[in-house]
């Protein structure tokens, strides 16, 4: 199928805030993005003092709430940053004013940096993950748990060979944690479940944007969160890795970005992309 909507698979420049307001009501499915984090990316977007950086974003988050599906997600890539030897509370500042608005803190997922090098400063070692939040406006939203399901993996083959009493019900746990298993609900099973933590390397390919995050990201919450032919946002969209991912999962994209010479770079990424249509992109949107 063709979509009619104009706004549809473009990448507009502007302020997020203003550019998100020619949106219509409930019209996204998923909303995936990373933006500038605090006081950082100074000669990209000017930077936003941690202090400032809650009341800055929830404008934008009103807008983000009035576009989104009641049965939509948004999902939030972001990191506290150190000042003056201590790590900022401005993200969890900004989880408590996302909750005031009336957002659902429904999870937090965490994005491992497989490739991450080591580093050490005179109080603490280098980062290597980052939080991606996952806030919703209903406690019944679209989620595809099965979509992202990985190997069972090794442990398989030894663990599940000769089961005893206890693995074949639910053992629960003996420090009264209140959580059990039953080990034989994984005999016969390929795919299982994954974690809340996404083990990605950081993004090493893209030169022409300052904080490019892996392809895979966006990908896997697309997957996760959204069908084939649903509308993906990323309001701060950058070198354009959402729009590519959805555009590779069969999915509508729509942004904005303030830097002309970034959208600039995201089309002719994407002109490149559509050179070569996947198979699910045709057969969701027609040659």
């Amino acid at each position: 199928m063709t979509s009619d909507i104009t706004w549809h698979n473009q990448i507009f420049q502007g302020d997020a805030c203003t550019t998100l307001q020619h949106l219509p009501d409930s019209s996204i499915d998923l909303i995936v993005t990373s933006p500038p984090y605090a006081d950082q990316r100074k000669n990209t977007y000017g930077g936003v003092h941690p202090d400032e950086y809650a009341a800055w974003f929830m404008p934008i988050a009103a807008e983000l709430h009035r576009v989104l599906k009641p049965t939509g997600s948004f999902v939030l890539n972001i990191k506290e940053r150190v000042v003056a030897g201590e790590r900022h509370t401005y993200v969890l500042e900004l989880i408590l004013e996302l909750k005031k608005q009336g957002w659902l803190w429904t999870e937090e997922y965490m994005w491992h940096k497989r490739n991450s090098f080591p580093g050490k400063w005179s109080n603490r070692f280098r980062d290597a993950w980052e939080r991606c939040l996952h806030f919703t406006k209903e406690r019944q939203f679209k989620m595809n748990q099965d979509a992202v399901r990985v190997p069972v993996g090794d442990w398989a083959e030894s663990r599940l060979k000769n089961l005893s009493k206890t693995d074949k019900r639910r053992d629960e746990s003996k420090v009264g944690s209140g959580f059990g298993k039953n080990i034989s609900n994984w005999v016969g099973r390929d795919l299982v479940y994954p974690t809340n933590v996404i083990h990605l390397a950081t993004e090493c390919g893209n030169r022409n944007h300052s904080a490019a995050f892996p392809i895979g990201l966006p990908e896997w919450f697309i997957k996760l969160f959204s069908s084939p032919g649903d509308v993906v946002l990323d309001p701060f969209m950058g070198s354009g890795t959402t729009a590519i991912a959805a555009h590779r999962l069969g999915r509508y994209y729509v942004g904005t970005e303030l830097k002309l010479e970034y959208i600039e770079v995201a089309q002719q990424r994407l002109n490149a992309e559509k050179t070569d249509i996947s198979p699910l992109f045709e057969e969701i949107h027609g040659s």
